[in-house]
Parts: C-alpha cells; sequence; structure tokens
C-alpha cells in the first residue's frame, strides 16, 4: 500500500499510516477518504487524488493498522474476500473512531486546513455515520455503510451534515435494515438519505466489476455539491 504519512494517534501510542494527496495551492477543505474492508487500494487511492484533483486536502488513513499495517486485498478473489472479512470482524470501531479524531486534529493543527469531511465506502460508511455521531467533523458521506440501522441510538448526536447513499439492492444491508434507516432519520434534520433503486454494495468503487457508472456519476455528484456546500 502506498501510504506516504504517519498521523500520532489521539494518546500518542502509536502512529496511523495514510495515504495523503495535497492539491495545488491552498486547499478549500480536508477529505478523509474512508476504504472498504479491502485497504488502502488502488480504487481508494483513486479516490483520494480525485478529492485533490478538485483542491481538497485528501487523507485516506490505514483502518486495519494495528493488525497488519498496508493490506491491500481484492474483492474478487474468494480467499483475499475471506480475509478482508476477517480483518473488519477483529475491528475495534470505538478505537477506529478514536483514530479518526486523531487524523482530524491532525488535518486541523499540522496541515492549517479547518474544515474537514469524510466520506466512507461499506465498512467505511459505517464509519461515516459513526463520525458524525462522534466528532466535529464538519460534514461526513457514507456510500452501502453496513450495520447503520443497528446504531441508530446514536442519531441524536449528529450535529452536522450528514449524507448516505444505499443502494436498493445491497446484499449487505437488506430491505429491513433500509426501511429501519429511513423510519429513523427520514425526519432528522441533519441528515440526507439517497435511495438507488436497483443497484448493489460496491457500486461507486472506482475499479471491478462492482462499479455501476451511471449510479456512481449521480452519487459523486451529490456528494461533491454536498461538500462544496458543507467545506467551501
Amino acid at each position: 500500500m502506498a501510504t506516504n504519512s504517519q498521523i500520532p494517534t489521539f494518546a500518542h501510542d502509536g502512529m496511523i499510516p495514510a495515504y495523503v494527496v495535497k492539491p495545488e495551492g491552498t486547499p478549500r477543505g480536508a477529505i478523509i477518504v474512508q476504504q472498504e474492508i479491502f485497504g488502502v487500494d488502488a480504487g481508494i487511492r483513486q479516490k483520494a487524488e480525485g478529492w485533490a484533483a478538485k483542491g481538497y486536502l485528501a487523507v485516506a488513513p490505514d483502518t486495519f493498522w494495528r493488525q497488519q499495517p498496508g493490506i491491500e486485498l481484492s474483492p474478487y478473489d474468494e480467499g483475499e474476500f475471506k480475509q478482508a472479512l476477517d480483518f473488519a470482524g477483529k475491528h475495534d470501531f470505538d478505537l477506529g473512531i478514536q483514530d479518526i479524531e486523531a487524523v482530524i486534529r491532525w488535518i486541523r493543527q499540522d496541515q492549517g486546513v479547518g474544515k474537514v469531511g469524510l466520506v466512507g465506502f461499506c465498512m467505511g460508511g459505517r464509519v461515516a455515520y459513526m463520525a458524525a455521531a462522534r466528532t466535529d467533523i464538519n460534514a461526513s458521506v457514507g456510500y452501502y455503510g453496513v450495520m447503520i440501522d443497528q446504531m441508530l441510538g446514536e442519531k441524536h448526536a449528529i450535529a452536522n451534515p450528514l449524507m448516505l447513499h444505499i443502494p436498493t439492492a445491497d446484499h449487505f444491508v437488506d430491505e429491513a435494515a433500509q426501511k429501519a434507516i429511513h423510519e429513523g432519520l427520514d425526519d432528522h434534520p441533519k441528515v440526507t438519505l439517497h435511495d438507488y433503486e436497483g443497484l448493489d454494495h460496491g457500486f461507486a468503487a472506482e475499479i471491478g466489476t462492482r462499479r455501476d457508472p451511471a449510479g456512481a456519476a449521480l452519487a459523486d455528484g451529490r456528494t461533491e455539491a454536498f461538500f462544496a456546500e458543507h467545506l467551501g
């Protein structure tokens, strides 16, 4: 994995590897790009590079660094997919949110960028929801986030804008979970939900057969406008 930076943890007990891409000139804001279960792979790096090209400081932290830094696994290889699920199953999400807090602090204090957003995918979509509820991040976006229906008890703590992209044919987030998310969040003043009829999990992946170009373009356009509004 092409990490090129080390970010101190909140407790200063370790260093979080991250792939950081700086824009030309002064950043208009910063965006944390939160990985899927497969690591900071080529697709996540491509997303970070895309945000930097739009004028944002882009930071993609290595979520599983405490287990094994630098993993890069394929969703199309059965063995590697199982490995990725195992890493996700062993991941301490509460500690992971502390790492996100550390990244936010590093961006603001060390990089001098005041407004910070986060965009996450799959597991990262769950992290986007958690960041909105547990940190002071300025704006968050989650794509096909998993297990959000089980975390609706935290919705009262969401104080800054959150957008969630929900494919209706997501085989990891079933119809009942989607219904619970809508019932729990449709009337939340800080939350915007978008459904994508007939699309499946991973539809906005940069590379591979999971990608749906039209759906990805629609969701990414909404995300770009959302961050332009809330990060400047």
